[in-house]
């Protein structure tokens, strides 16, 4: 009886670690998402150098690749324009689990990248034809090519669709109006009058004289406006990539596009006059637009966009600023993750 016992021991010992190995086994199957031995960038971590022609010569972008996944890959438009990548890193606390690949990306004259301090390459039309070079680069296609754009890099999303729809698969605008006017009296009519009549009246008084280089601006935006805005933390509490994104801003470039006023676009800003909101209807590609609650940008405008473009969907996030991705994550990653999945199982149905 003693010896019966004894095998069975060793017999039930033995199966389960059999057991562990197989699960093993499956793990290691299913962690091919991060298997980059196969990868001409594993060396770098993911990370590419991407040449791009323009008219003043050839310069780099840096781009980094996570993950692998044949059939859903993610290239991200940071905002600003001017800003870095770095705000997006908050995709690595989501993107994984789902096993999407994505691509960080600085643009031209951002940090990562080279910084040739040219503005006869500062205009919509350069950056789009940037985006292609590098979806080439990356050996994206319409069968797994997902762009997404976050502020100004919803306005290259935008463009590019208009122009290359054909090599997308699926399109994501988040926290972006299609009109840089809707915007102007969106901030002014809007938000502005949401702020304590006091502040508002002496950024008013401010801007009415130009004087934005004026530490008390900067004070007054930065402690009143971002934090009910563009993202709703108080500023001691916002996270590292938010701080070393706003660190690296190419100024220079951020207000000749953009403008010096938190209140919309101003003066001669490249950007002034720019609108697409005629066009929308143009893109058939199935499109995400998002928006916050607290949005710089009005929500109903980037819900409109969604029912203007022939294939789209609104996301919207309620207690979401312009860096929704931090404020209103849950929710913000939950309805883009499903989005891609969705297009994703559609297209393999057909």
């Amino acid at each position: 009886m003693r010896k019966f016992v004894l095998i069975l021991s060793v017999f039930l010992i033995l199966q389960s670690c059999t057991n562990k190995e197989e699960k093993q086994n499956t793990n290691v199957e299913k962690s091919s998402y991060l298997d980059y031995s196969d990868r001409d960038d594993k060396l770098s971590g993911g990370v590419k150098m991407i040449p791009v022609e323009t008219s003043a010569g050839e310069f780099k972008v840096w781009t980094k690749r996570i993950g692998n996944n044949p059939d859903m890959k993610v290239l991200l438009l940071h905002g600003g324009p001017g800003f870095t990548h770095e705000y997006l890193e908050v995709f690595d606390s989501y993107f994984p689990n789902a096993e999407i690949e994505y691509y960080y990306y600085d643009q031209l004259e951002s940090f990562y990248s080279d910084t040739p301090s040219d503005s006869t390459l500062w205009s919509v039309d350069r950056y789009v034809d940037e985006v292609e070079q590098v979806r080439k680069a990356l050996g994206l296609n319409s069968d797994n090519f997902y762009l997404y754009g976050s502020s100004w890099g919803g306005i290259l999303c935008m463009e590019y669709a208009l122009k290359y729809q054909e090599n997308l698969k699926g399109l994501i605008i988040s926290n972006m109006m299609a009109s840089i006017q809707d915007y102007v009296t969106y901030a002014n009519d809007v938000l502005g009058p949401q702020l304590p009549p006091d502040v508002l009246e002496e950024i008013r008084v401010l801007e009415s004289k130009g004087d934005y280089s004026n530490p008390r601006y900067s004070e007054l935006i930065y402690n009143n406006y971002y934090p009910e805005h563009v993202l709703r933390m108080p500023l001691e509490e916002w996270p590292n990539p938010v701080n070393r994104a706003f660190a690296h801003v190419n100024m220079d470039f951020y207000v000749t596009m953009q403008g010096p006023s938190e209140f919309g676009v101003v003066g001669d800003a490249k950007l002034k006059n720019w609108n697409v909101k005629s066009e929308l209807s143009k893109i058939t590609v199935p499109t995400l637009a998002i928006g916050g609650a607290y949005d710089t940008m009005d929500p109903k405008h980037m819900e409109w966009i969604a029912s203007e473009v022939q294939n789209g969907q609104y996301l919207h996030c309620p207690n979401g600023s312009h860096l929704a991705m931090y404020d209103d994550a849950e929710i913000y990653f939950k309805g883009l993750i499903e989005f891609i999945e969705n297009v994703d199982m559609a297209k393999a149905k057909q």
